[in-house]
């Protein structure tokens, strides 16, 4: 159905009664818009049809077939500069861990953290010298906060951020397009823009001792299938072997790399994002407000009393060497924001340089049956390095947090309490959240190309009647119903 709502020779023959009924409107950006439309209604139909093909050709004698042939050899050398540390500890040779966490983001320290919950021990491993700050903020919804609250630190980390009660769209000449309460169809619902510094910081500090381990960076990994160990070496010459390793580094994941996934697929939108500091307070409510115009779409939303999260993302087809000097992206932003409300202007103009950044927007959709599995022998991954996502929808945080409770569940029924194998355990996760997570970065790719779409029928039919009649809170919101199983 797809391909004939979207073939213009279809829709513009004699049999297409739709197009000789209206030529103009029944075109092929019509046939486009219609088939963006009947895929997001049918969403869970597709879900399901996926799952049972996944599920039958994803046997454990097709997987082991699979990585054979999709799967780089056991031993991956990763292009890497050496970086120089004063621990004693990472130089004093090999080491074995039961889990070994690459990657101290959102989704290796909520593992880390999940993982100490249930009892049992972890190592994380980052390469930077410290907790990664960069990025402003990102959104977390109920099913994020879900998550925190689960791991322990939901109530501290309300603490610091706004309960964001709605959400207003506008043109950019200040017209209003639909104005709603998050909590009008779900009274559930919870939404705050979360400073990621503060984020990582807080599950840090809930690790143990000796937990997260700094200026690590992977330059190799083998498995060694006579124990069923993974051996990783380190730039600065240290190694260590384990049991379990979760490969948590990422979008650009080496890991994923070494396991056969592809490289992610940029989307052609670039997006930036930055913190305005006001030390006398902001005159902003707790509302997200978005501005919709051809081929962009941006807004705000209040973090703090004295902070707000505002952002950006437009069609950028052939981004150019990516930019860092934060003086240099702030011209940069409000060149491309010229023509834009004052409000978004006086943002960026009272951003934290280092707050300030820009990425062009990647994804990978993880097809059934052509897609490796999501582990490889005792190596598993979880958030950015296996579902790199749009922000279209605000779940790529939320979805890492989900993973990290969902494996850890998996982890510890089989490690702990002895239902099953560590391999049963990891292919049960694999099937549990590839469900969720496959029509999730469909549907928020698509909800992209919809958003900031260049062509004036779409923008026409967006603005004058999705927006407007489809956006409904409880509706618009129905991916934020997950509960994972406590641990």
């Amino acid at each position: 159905w797809t391909l004939i709502f979207s073939s213009p020779y279809y829709l513009s023959s004699p049999h297409s009664s739709l197009c000789t009924n209206n030529p103009s409107f029944f075109g092929f950006w019509g046939g486009t818009f219609l088939s963006f439309f009947f895929m997001i209604k049918h969403l869970n139909q597709i879900k399901m049809l996926s799952f049972r093909l996944r599920s039958t050709y994803f046997s454990s004698s097709s997987s082991s077939l699979l990585q054979k042939l999709t799967s780089s050899p056991h031993t991956y050398p990763f292009s890497h500069k050496t970086i120089s540390t004063s621990s004693s500890e990472q130089s004093s040779g090999d080491r074995k861990e039961e889990i070994v966490i690459v990657g101290g983001g959102i989704a290796g320290l909520a593992t880390a953290l999940a993982l100490h919950r249930v009892g049992i021990r972890s190592l994380v491993l980052e390469q930077s010298d410290s907790l990664r700050t960069e990025g402003a903020s990102i959104s977390l919804f109920k099913n994020g906060w879900r998550v925190l609250d689960m791991l322990g630190v939901g109530s501290e980390l309300r603490t610091h951020f706004l309960d964001i009660q709605g959400l207003t769209i506008k043109t950019l000449e200040g017209k209003e397009v639909r104005s709603m309460n998050f909590r009008d169809g779900d009274p559930s619902q919870e939404m705050r823009a979360v400073e990621r510094s503060i984020l990582l910081k807080t599950l840090a500090d809930h690790l143990p001792p000796n937990t997260l381990q700094f200026s690590s960076k992977l330059a190799k990994i083998e498995q060694d299938d006579g124990t069923g160990e993974t051996k990783l070496h380190l730039t600065n010459g240290s190694q260590l072997s384990s049991k379990i390793v979760i490969g948590c580094d990422g979008i650009w994941s080496p890991i994923a790399r070494w396991m056969g996934f592809s490289e992610t697929k940029y989307t052609g939108h670039s997006c930036y994002r930055g913190l305005a500091l006001f030390p006398n307070g902001h005159p902003y409510k707790p509302m997200t407000v978005q501005y919709y115009a051809k081929g962009m779409r941006g807004g705000f939303m209040p973090v703090s009393p004295t902070k707000v999260f505002w952002f950006f993302i437009y069609n950028n087809p052939s981004p150019g060497p990516k930019v860092t000097d934060p003086s240099v992206l702030k011209r940069q932003a409000l060149d491309l924001l010229k023509n834009w409300p004052s409000e978004m202007l006086e943002l960026v103009d009272l951003s934290v340089d280092d707050t300030i950044s820009e990425a062009t927007l990647q994804d990978r959709w993880l097809w059934p049956v052509i897609t490796p599995p999501v582990y490889k022998g005792g190596v598993v991954l979880a958030g950015d390095a296996w579902h790199p996502m749009t922000p279209n929808l605000g779940q790529g945080g939320c979805c890492a947090l989900e993973d990290a409770v969902v494996l850890t569940k998996k982890l510890s029924n089989a490690m702990k309490f002895k239902q099953g194998s560590i391999e049963d355990a990891l292919r049960s996760y694999g099937n549990e959240r590839w469900a969720r997570i496959f029509p999730m970065t469909v549907k928020a790719n698509i909800a992209g190309k919809i958003q900031h779409s260049k062509n004036p029928l779409i923008c026409f039919v967006r603005d004058s009647y999705m927006i407007p009649k489809l956006t409904k809170p409880g509706k618009l919101f129905e991916h934020t119903n997950f509960t994972p199983e406590p641990l």
